[in-house]
């Protein structure tokens, strides 16, 4: 292949949210909530609301703390979403800004300067805004040279941007791709359910995607990319511009993430791990050829199943690093933090897996080698 990952880089928020502090404003709120429609729950008009607890959210997805860009207003009982006032234009965004921090990194581990930059790709779960695109302004801020898109396929949105950036190295249409993922997932985070009140956190991450010939000490040759989609209702977010035309959409709980979490990892562990091994064969490789998976960073128990089916035995935390306890789920960014994180350990030849798997649902793969 011609394309390798030359470096990546990672944007941390500087405030952090444990599982204790999320519980106590969620049954804050289900207290008053409960005493506020005490007549109607009596009536049977309507359902109590249940508490949250620790144990719960814990057994439910692994997640035990996560960094989140604003921390009062989530927490505030009284709001219970983040407090990220609008920016004027003359601004950078907030998306851009963050992704910029990731890019520079990504950059400065690479030994390059904006200016080698041929493309820059901004692909998340969740676009602030749909134009300009949030790719351009980047480019701009960065000094980058060529051009700029945004694209979004939910928590698969980087994997399947590392393809795009891998398409256009292997075409001749840029020698330098940087792809960039601001993960601000607590935007969309209904924090008034129990069921999905603890899973997002906030991070935002770069990957630069080169042509080999040009690649810096220690990148990853890129042996194959692979990506699926197949429809589902399972997991679902109905916020757009459309919904203005509603006056009451602000108070429509399906404009913020909706899942039905077990139909999801009875659907997704099958398909993922599937496609993971299918596309070992098509690559001529076995399992045993894979000294890590970095995995899609949304569930600890579907990752640990996954990690199982493909390597046909539990896998270690060596074999399948997790971040997903100090992150949360960060969408698109989780199975880059998780090779951010956990790759300078491994060896000239040693091959790996990134992972994702996420709402449409979609899922992407893309095997590794670490290069001389």
């Amino acid at each position: 292949m011609t394309a390798v990952i030359s470096a990546t880089g990672l944007y941390t928020p500087p405030n952090s949210v444990t599982n204790a502090e999320l519980v106590a404003s969620f049954n804050a709120y289900v207290d008053r909530y409960n005493a506020e429609h005490a007549g109607d729950l009596a009536a049977g008009v309507l359902p109590a609301l249940q508490h949250s607890s620790v144990e719960f959210i814990e057994k439910a997805s692994g997640i035990k703390h996560r960094y989140v860009l604003e921390k009062e207003g989530l927490l505030d009982v009284e709001r219970l979403v983040p407090d990220l006032p609008e920016r004027p234009n003359e601004q950078l965004s907030l998306m851009a800004e963050v992704s910029v921090i990731a890019a520079k990194e990504a950059l400065s581990r690479a030994g390059r300067a904006a200016s080698d930059v041929d493309a820059v790709i901004c692909s998340c779960s969740s676009l602030q805004r749909p134009y300009p695109a949030l790719a351009i302004e980047v480019q701009h801020a960065l000094g980058a040279g060529g051009f700029g898109y945004d694209m979004n396929v939910a928590c698969s949105s980087a994997t399947f941007a590392i393809q795009n950036a891998c398409d256009i190295v292997r075409a001749g249409h840029a020698r330098s791709v940087l792809v960039v993922n601001p993960e601000l997932c607590t935007g969309h985070l209904n924090l008034r359910d129990r069921d999905t009140h603890f899973i997002f956190g906030d991070a935002a991450v770069a990957i630069l995607v080169e042509h080999a010939d040009i690649a810096p000490p220690g990148a990853w040759a890129i042996l194959g990319t692979k990506l699926q989609t197949r429809f589902s209702n399972n997991i679902r977010n109905n916020f757009g511009f459309l919904n203005r035309c509603d006056p009451q959409w602000r108070d429509m709980p399906d404009k913020l993430i909706v899942q039905q979490g077990r139909k999801v990892f009875k659907e997704v562990v099958p398909m993922v791990s599937e496609m993971i091994l299918a596309h070992l064969a098509e690559l001529e490789l076995k399992p045993s050829d894979l000294r890590r998976m970095w995995l899609h960073q949304a569930n600890s128990n579907m990752n640990r199943l996954i990690a199982e089916k493909v390597l046909g035995h539990e896998a270690s935390q060596d074999e399948a690093p997790t971040v997903l306890d100090q992150y949360g789920n960060t969408a698109g960014a989780g199975s880059i933090i998780a090779f951010h994180n956990h790759s300078a350990d491994l060896v000239a030849g040693d091959k790996g897996l990134i992972c994702s798997f996420g709402a449409g649902y979609s899922a992407g793969s893309i095997f590794v080698q670490k290069a001389a």
